[in-house]
């Protein structure tokens, strides 16, 4: 087995160093949806957004960890490497931070324009992902 590159554990490192915050937002999560949560009264839409940002943060979280490694093993050049090592933990603020901020205004009964965050991660995490799938295939 040949062990992680620099570049990996550097960005796993960072990686890693950031998921204190996914936990106090499952905190915040827990708190709303207790009821205990008493200064902002959510309703059921926030709600909603909160429980999915939450959700892609922790599982997005989890594959940039992995796809550090796999990019590793890819045939990419170091510009597109660095591309996918740097996307896919951004894909993961983008998303997890658009379902957040586009519910976060006072009684919000739909996105507001920071759901364009949101399509933004979708995209940079599709094409990281498209990116270091060819480069493990060739």
């Amino acid at each position: 087995m040949t062990s992680m590159t620099e570049e990996a554990k550097l960005m796993c490192g960072i990686t890693l160093v950031t998921i204190p915050s996914i936990e106090y937002g499952g905190y915040f999560l827990l708190t709303v949806l207790s009821g205990s949560f008493k200064k902002i009264e959510f309703n059921n839409f926030q709600k909603a957004m909160f429980r999915a940002g939450h959700a892609h943060a922790g599982v997005l979280v989890i594959l940039s960890l992995i796809c550090q490694v796999l990019a590793d093993h890819a045939a990419l050049s170091t510009l597109w490497v660095w591309m996918v090592r740097a996307g896919l933990p951004l894909a993961a603020l983008m998303v997890s931070g658009g379902f957040f901020f586009s519910a976060l205004y006072k009684n919000a009964v739909k996105p507001n324009g920071w759901i364009k965050l949101l399509y933004t991660g979708i995209f940079v995490l599709a094409l990281s992902l498209i990116i270091l799938g060819i480069g493990l295939l060739l």
